[in-house]
């Protein structure tokens, strides 16, 4: 039996049109509605497609959105500049720098410099510190998206074993904790994991995070897992590909999700919940 395909489009849907609710109660209630600023550097073509499609959605919801672009020359100095001005604005709950940056700017030293109480990314040291113990104020978006579509499966991640490809500190290493603090039995597999695919064979939960085209292939999978593909990859023919061999890992997996219309939506769709967190804080003071 083919796998039931997680539709992550329709879930972030559902989730944004809870939150365009939230934030209409949260104006009516206390007056402040959620304000997330978009700090743009350059032109790299993926990132403005993504930061328009973010600021689309947090129209949508409600939320005010305040757009930064800066050009592809500009110094550390500016940026800092501009994130301590957005750090001081009581309009201003959430603020999302939009990565990668140019080669000039030293991206952790700019993510630092985020207010942590304003990290609606997750990324700040003293935010992935709270993640670790099991106390997070913000949780990265991809992650937190990808926890809720495995969520929405109704399968019971206490006690299974997941495997987490990939160990980066936007994606691996966040989801593995999350799986943890759930009772998850959690392994993380890189480059330089032995017997890689027998790795994956026993997983109940598969988070695909390497950005390898197509690289799960169907035996890898165990029959009837949760299969998370959060890579997604631009072949040269154009077409967009996870890092799950997408049609016979189908026939295979029990839960998948695709490549587009899976995670994606789901990042941000938590970005504007993040932000909306930071915004009730602010007003319960």
């Amino acid at each position: 039996m083919p796998a039931q395909l997680i539709d992550g489009k329709g879930l972030a849907l559902e989730i944004r049109q809870k939150i365009a609710q939230d934030i209409e109660a949260l104006v009516q209630k206390t007056g402040v509605r959620p304000g997330l600023a978009v700090v743009l550097v350059g032109e790299d073509p993926a990132s403005a497609v993504y930061v328009r499609n973010k600021k689309k959605a947090c129209d949508t919801a409600g939320l005010y959105v305040d757009d930064h672009m800066l050009p592809s020359t500009a110094t550390q100095e500016e940026l800092l500049t501009l994130i301590a001005q957005l750090n001081a604005d009581p309009k201003i709950h959430g603020i999302l720098v939009q990565l990668p940056l140019p080669p000039q700017i030293d991206s952790q030293m700019v993510l630092n410099a985020v207010s942590p109480d304003k990290d609606a990314d997750g990324f700040h040291p003293y935010n992935i510190g709270r993640l670790v113990t099991g106390n997070p104020l913000f949780v990265p978006c991809t992650p937190k998206g990808v926890i809720r579509m495995i969520e929405s499966t109704g399968q019971v991640i206490e006690g299974k074993r997941a495997v987490v490809l990939g160990r980066s500190n936007i994606v691996g290493k966040p989801v593995a904790m999350l799986l943890m603090h759930r009772h998850a039995t959690v392994t993380i597999c890189h480059s330089r994991t032995k017997d890689l695919p027998g790795m994956c064979r026993e997983a109940d939960i598969l988070v695909a995070a390497i950005g390898k085209a197509e690289f799960v292939k169907a035996d890898m999978v165990k029959a009837g897992a949760v299969v998370i593909d959060v890579g997604i990859n631009r072949l040269d023919d154009g077409r967009l590909v996870g890092d799950v061999d997408f049609e016979p890992v189908k026939d295979q997996a029990g839960w998948l999700s695709p490549v587009p219309g899976g995670v994606g939506p789901m990042t941000i769709a938590m970005l504007l919940a993040n932000t909306v967190e930071a915004a009730t804080r602010v007003a319960k003071g």
